[in-house]
C-alpha cells in the first residue's frame, strides 16, 4: 500500500499531525503498537495549558537541589542506577534552566503555547468531542502565605510579558468554588484561559476517528521497522509512503538512533490512580496542590491523582513510592474514597534539556521529519504541533516560526 506520508505514533501529537496532514490533501496512514491514545497521552492530568508560556525548569536553587539529592522528596524522585546516564542530561538542563536562558526559551515557546486552546477546540469541534471538554481554568493551591505570595509575583510577571490572565483567590473565594478542599488551604491561583479534559485517551481517540473520517487510515505496526525511502511493518503488510514523521514519544529514540541522530532525549517518569469522592464531596476543576507536587482532576474514571516527575531508565520497572507519599497530603485536601484500580498507571514524558520539543526536519535524511519531546505539555501542544508540522511539509506559511523548534539545534 501506497502513501503520501506515514505517521510513526498514536499519541496526540502524532494523531495531531496526521489530523492536519490529511486536512491539507496528504494521503496518512498512521502507525502505532496500540491503538490512538493508549501509551504517554492515556495518563496526563488532562490540562491544556494557556498559562505555560515557561517551560518547567530545574531549580537552581542549592536548597531545593539539596532536598532532591536526598531522593525523598515527594514531588521528584530517581532511580540511583539511572543517574550516571541521567546526570550530563540533568547537567545540561540545570544550564537552560537559568533565568536569562529560561527567559529566551519561553520567548520562543510561548509562540506555541499561545494557540494552544484555540488549536484544540477546533479539533474538539470538528471531531464531536465537546462533551470532554471543560473551560473555565485550573486551580493551583496554596497551604501558605509565603507561597501563595511568591507563586503571585511569578502569575503577575507572566501576565505582564505574555497576557497570562489569572485570578487570585482568598480562602473564602475558595470554598465558594470549591467546598468539599480541605481547611488546611488558604487561597489559590485560578489560571482562567486553559482548559481540561475529562479523558485524555477519549479525546485522542476522537481526533483518531476525525482522522479517519477525512479519509486517513489506521495501522496497528512495528515503528522500528522503519527503513528508508520510507516503509514500515504493520499487521495489514508492508506500507510505503513519499514522507515519514517520527512521532513517538518517549520511544522516539528507539528510531533516530539507529538512523545515526544523537539528539539528547530523556524521560520524566510519571504515576497515576483514579478514586472515587466519598459521598457527597464534589471536585468541580483541575487542583494543583503547589506545596507538595501532585494534582487531582475529575475525570470520567474518577478523581484521578497524579504525580510529579521520576528521573528513571524508561523501561524500568514502576516503583510507585510517590503514589503512596502524596495520597495522605491528597486525602486531606480532598475527601478521596477508595482506589479503583489494582495498580498505578505509569507513563514517560519525552524531555530536551532546553525543554522545548523538537518539530521539523530530520537533518541527515530528505523527507523524515520529527514531532516529539514535548515532555509535561503533549497533550497541551499537540493541535498546534500538528499544524506547525504540516504546514512547514506542505510548504505552507507556519503558524508560527519553526526554527527554534529544530532538531539540528542541538548539532545533530
Amino acid at each position: 500500500m501506497k502513501f503520501d506520508t506515514l505517521v510513526l505514533g498514536g499519541g496526540i501529537v502524532g494523531v495531531c499531525v496526521a489530523v492536519h496532514l490529511q486536512q491539507r490533501g496528504h494521503a496518512v496512514a498512521l502507525v502505532d503498537r496500540k491503538a490512538p491514545g493508549n501509551e504517554t497521552s492515556f495518563g496526563n492530568a488532562g490540562l491544556i495549558q494557556r498559562e505555560g508560556v515557561y517551560p518547567y525548569a530545574l531549580p537552581r536553587d542549592f536548597a531545593t537541589l539539596m532536598r532532591y539529592a536526598r531522593n525523598r522528596s515527594p514531588d521528584v524522585r530517581y532511580h540511583a542506577r539511572a543517574m550516571p546516564k541521567v546526570l550530563p542530561f540533568l547537567y545540561r538542563y540545570w544550564y537552560h534552566s537559568r533565568a536569562d536562558r529560561h527567559a529566551a526559551i519561553a520567548r520562543s515557546y510561548s509562540t506555541l503555547i499561545e494557540h494552544c486552546v484555540d488549536e484544540h477546540r477546533a479539533l474538539v469541534e470538528a471531531s464531536g468531542a465537546q462533551a470532554l471538554l471543560r473551560t473555565g481554568g485550573w486551580l493551583k493551591v496554596f497551604r501558605s502565605a509565603r507561597k501563595h505570595e511568591a507563586e503571585l509575583r511569578v502569575a503577575e510577571q507572566w501576565r505582564s510579558e505574555y497576557g497570562v490572565a489569572f485570578q487570585s483567590l482568598d480562602v473564602g473565594q475558595l470554598r465558594r468554588d470549591e467546598p468539599s478542599l480541605g481547611h488546611a488551604l488558604i487561597g489559590a491561583l485560578r489560571y482562567t484561559d486553559a482548559d481540561s479534559v475529562s479523558d485524555p485517551n477519549a479525546l485522542v481517540a476522537a481526533y483518531a476517528r476525525y482522522f479517519e473520517t477525512l479519509g486517513g487510515r489506521i495501522f496497528i505496526g512495528d515503528a522500528a521497522t522503519l527503513t528508508p525511502k520510507w516503509g514500515v511493518n504493520t499487521e495489514a503488510g508492508r506500507i510505503d509512503a513519499h514522507s515519514a514523521v517520527i512521532a513517538l514519544g518517549p520511544w522516539s529514540d528507539l528510531v533516530t538512533t539507529r538512523m545515526g541522530y544523537r539528539l539528547p532525549l530523556a524521560v520524566k517518569r510519571g504515576y497515576h490512580m483514579h478514586y472515587a469522592a466519598q459521598e457527597g464531596a464534589r471536585l468541580n476543576q483541575p487542583v494543583l496542590d503547589a506545596e507538595v507536587g501532585y494534582m487531582m482532576t475529575p475525570m470520567a474514571r474518577g478523581i484521578r491523582l497524579t504525580t510529579g516527575a521520576e528521573l528513571a531508565f524508561r523501561d524500568a520497572p514502576a516503583t510507585p513510592v510517590q503514589l503512596s507519599e502524596i495520597e495522605p497530603f491528597a486525602r486531606e485536601m480532598f475527601p478521596l474514597g477508595k482506589r479503583l484500580e489494582a495498580q498505578p498507571w505509569l507513563g514517560c514524558r519525552p524531555c530536551t534539556p532546553d525543554m522545548m520539543p523538537i518539530i521539523g526536519p530530520a537533518n541527515r535524511h530528505r523527507d523524515l521529519w520529527f514531532a516529539f519531546g514535548h515532555a509535561h505539555h503533549g497533550l497541551t501542544l499537540g493541535p498546534i504541533t500538528g499544524r506547525l508540522l504540516a504546514e512547514m511539509m506542505v510548504g505552507a506559511d507556519p503558524i508560527a516560526d519553526p526554527r527554534p523548534f529544530r532538531a539540528d539545534r542541538f548539532g545533530d
